[in-house]
């Protein structure tokens, strides 16, 4: 076996207090922060002079993280176009599932969380939306029906 699990997702903000708080409301727990920064870091990012913030969020089942980050140095580099369509190449989303989708979307739209369409049911199985968060991110969600 070449991969033992994937170990998380990492996230640049530009307020990473917002996504921090943003995230738990979704229900992620602060795992640990640190400032990261040294020839480790610039070698392993390939970029000079690192110095940036990170929080580790867990999922309540503990098996996945998100790394959220915020540059201090280099200066962060905003994402063109802002908010790109669903269809743009590369990563574009993360997915969740939760328990009650509706009390989900309602509790983020009070940290900035936007509805992108509509939340709509696919045949039996599951309830869907894609909402956008902190700084544009697009996190879908998905509400199994039993």
């Amino acid at each position: 076996m070449t991969i033992q699990r994937m170990d998380n997702v990492g996230i640049v903000f530009d307020d990473l207090e917002a996504a921090v708080a943003f995230f738990e409301e979704l229900g992620l727990e602060v795992e640990g922060r640190a400032q990261i920064e040294g020839p480790w870091a610039d070698h392993t990012v390939g970029l000079d002079g690192v110095r940036c913030d990170v929080a580790m969020m867990r999922t309540p089942d503990g098996h996945a993280r998100l790394e959220l980050s915020k540059y201090h140095t280099p200066a962060v580099i905003a994402a063109t176009p802002q908010n790109p369509p669903h269809n743009t190449v590369g990563m574009h989303r993360i997915m969740f599932t939760v328990d009650d989708i509706d009390d989900v979307v309602a509790r983020l739209r009070t940290h900035g969380a936007e509805l992108v369409d509509q939340i709509v049911q696919y045949e039996d199985f599951y309830r869907l939306c894609y909402v956008r968060g902190p700084e544009g991110i697009l996190i879908g969600l998905a509400e199994q029906l039993s």
